[in-house]
């Protein structure tokens, strides 16, 4: 967005498209070996297409997944170590979840991770170094909502906010929220009218039958 605002106010200004003043777009590369290598084109259909795991419940697959830069690393640690992607993502994101603002250090690493002590050496340095390079507070991309002190009314990024709007209600009938707050409260006085009617019903029900007993004792006396 700051980029699309600096290129149109220099359009505007200068009158014509200025060469420092360009919307950067993403490139593309094509790598033909490289898409092969993960999808090969030997496809089989499957005797069973969804598979339901019930009772594999402690088996949840971690948040973090690795990038080009992680399986790089995670290939040149095999040569020396045994791990597997599922592994170091497994200690990955049990590192990041384990850190707020501030990364745990080596020795809460090491009672967060239940692997040797030289793997866990190895992914600490190198988780640290890539959450420094990192511009976000986690390596684990999350959805930037709403706070509750409402310092983030005016960033553009937020996602799921919170209504602000009154509630909708339907215009032919001239139904507003007061008229609906008056006709809850109508309903809520009548609901209250009709329990102190039944309570004077118990209660002068009582007061004749406590007249009958009392006939009753002055005949027998």
């Amino acid at each position: 967005e700051h980029h699309l605002q600096r290129a149109i106010s220099a359009q505007q200004v200068y009158g014509e498209k200025r060469d420092n003043m360009v919307i950067p777009v993403p490139e593309a590369e094509s790598n033909i070996a490289y898409y092969e290598s993960i999808y090969p084109g030997e496809f089989k259909m499957p005797k069973q297409l969804i598979h339901i795991q019930p009772f594999s419940l402690d088996a949840e697959q971690p948040d973090y997944d690795l990038d080009s830069e992680d399986e790089i690393f995670v290939n040149k640690l095999k040569k020396r170590m045994d791990i597997s992607p599922l592994q170091f993502e497994e200690m990955i994101d049990r590192l990041e979840k384990g850190s707020g603002q501030q990364p745990v250090s080596l020795q809460e690493a090491k009672l967060l991770l239940k692997e040797d002590d030289e793997l866990i050496r190895e992914v600490y340095e190198y988780w640290i170094r890539k959450r420094k390079n990192c511009r976000g507070p986690s390596l684990i991309p999350a959805v930037k909502q709403e706070k509750r002190d409402g310092s983030s009314t005016n960033d553009p990024y937020v996602a799921f906010r919170r209504r602000t709007e009154k509630m909708q209600t339907r215009k032919n009938r001239k139904n507003d929220e007061a008229s609906y707050e008056k006709m809850l409260k109508l309903r809520r006085d009548l609901s209250r009218a009709v329990t102190i009617l039944e309570m004077i019903k118990r209660r002068e029900k009582s007061k004749r039958e406590l007249l009958h007993l009392t006939l009753e004792i002055m005949e027998k006396r």
